[in-house]
């Protein structure tokens, strides 16, 4: 039942995928006998970046809420809720109207470092085992924080134009991405994630206990400061080039719908995890 569910998944994103693409069809098809190049520069240029942004994105969020869920054995955990997509953007804010900083490289290592700073915080105001309450409160405090942060930098900023030049970035947005870009966020966010899965089975003593990994020969303190520093470098990655995104209250709310009140790393990133939190990226 779950291979057959996993597939269908895969089945319904990549028709997503392909419409996102393709339609309207009969356009496109007309467009490529007049003029093959305009055909070929409208999907690459304009809609491959803002359809692999979409699906990596999400994927990307449902895989460190995950391992962020594991890590504060808080099934309310996840990078919105943290800070760090807000800390990413003040990061990126301040690389790009402060620091001069226009290459999406090295925007996406602003907006890490914004988000590592931002973990780091709740790490300090929080503690890693903290009640819902308090992970909820210190998670709040440090996105209005980061937020208010933002808004402060960009009241400042030397263009007078900051706040409208930043404003559909700060909101979310996959439109006028280019390939460039969505490698940009995808590469370093695909290699977080791949790094935070091969930690799947530590994760998953960590979701029963510091004393229970500990007794298996792994060390709590430092793979929680693994797991934050990834979880920043991926989310990081892709906000500074989407900008913050509404999608991550979705893929929290599906994680939550399918995880029947356990935390099992490895199954929440298995394909099927990761295949619905795009899906719903998409929306």
């Amino acid at each position: 039942m779950s291979r057959s569910w996993s597939a269908s998944l895969i089945v319904i994103v990549a028709l997503i995928a392909a419409l996102s693409l393709l339609t309207p069809l009969s356009s496109l098809l007309e467009l490529r006998r007049t003029d093959p190049d305009l055909a070929l520069a409208l999907i690459e240029e304009l809609r491959l970046p803002r359809t692999l942004l979409a699906l990596g994105y999400g994927a990307v969020l449902g895989m460190t809420g995950a391992a962020l869920q594991a890590t504060f054995a808080n099934p309310l955990a996840s990078p919105d809720i943290t800070g760090s997509s807000s800390g990413a953007a003040l990061g990126a804010v301040a690389g790009s109207y402060w620091l001069g900083i226009t290459g999406p490289l090295a925007l996406a290592a602003c907006g890490a470092a914004g988000a590592a700073l931002a973990l780091a915080a709740l790490f300090a105001i929080a503690g890693r085992r903290s009640e819902t309450a308090t992970l909820l409160l210190a998670g709040i405090a440090i996105a209005l924080a980061a937020g208010a942060g933002t808004s402060l930098l960009l009241a400042l900023a030397p263009s007078p134009f900051a706040f409208y030049d930043s404003f559909e970035w700060l909101m979310g947005s996959f439109v006028d991405r280019s390939l460039p870009q969505a490698a940009a966020a995808l590469i370093p966010a695909a290699i977080a994630c791949g790094l935070l899965a091969s930690h799947g089975k530590a994760l998953d003593m960590m979701a029963l206990g510091d004393d229970v990994a500990g007794s298996v020969g792994y060390r709590p303190r430092r793979l929680a400061v693994d797991v934050v520093a990834l979880s920043a470098i991926a989310v990081g990655a892709c906000v500074s080039v989407c900008g913050q995104s509404p999608s991550s209250a979705l893929s929290l709310l599906m994680r939550h719908a399918r995880s029947r009140g356990d935390i099992r790393v490895r199954r929440c990133c298995q394909p099927r995890r990761l295949v619905q939190s795009s899906f719903f990226s998409r929306i």
